[in-house]
């Protein structure tokens, strides 16, 4: 009887083990990477200065003009300045390096050989 009421108490840990299991997997799986994507963009947005190319998270593209406390002005075109929230600005865009036009030789092109009909040979129904 001793032995039975040892098993039975064994087992109360099981769901309570269950639920911190449960918390541990949702804090690695969808807490931490949120964190670590929002201190990556807290550090982007404090990085900015003028003359970069960046997107809002409207899909705005802009070259920063200057930057104020919580206030970044973008150009969007030549004279146009608007101001945004510095949170609003979504990504930096890397500045490709600018491509350099190499000649490129034009090949001659293959002679077309159309094929040779001779009307006596040919049994092609005409319409």
């Amino acid at each position: 009887m001793y032995l039975a009421a040892e098993a039975s108490g064994g087992g109360s840990f099981t769901p309570l083990l269950l639920i911190v299991l449960l918390f541990a997997v949702m804090y690695f799986l969808m807490i931490r990477p949120q964190q670590k994507r929002r201190r990556e963009a807290m550090q982007m947005q404090n990085a900015l200065g003028p003359g970069d190319h960046v997107v809002t998270i409207g899909g705005l593209h802009g070259t920063v003009a200057g930057v104020a406390d919580d206030v970044v002005t973008l150009e969007i075109a030549d004279g146009v300045h608007v101001q945004f929230a510095r949170p609003a600005i979504a990504r930096v865009v890397p500045d490709a390096a600018p491509a350099v036009a190499t000649p490129v030789e034009e090949a001659p092109e293959p002679a077309v050989e159309e094929p040779v009909v001779d009307p006596i040979i040919d049994t092609r129904k005409k319409d």
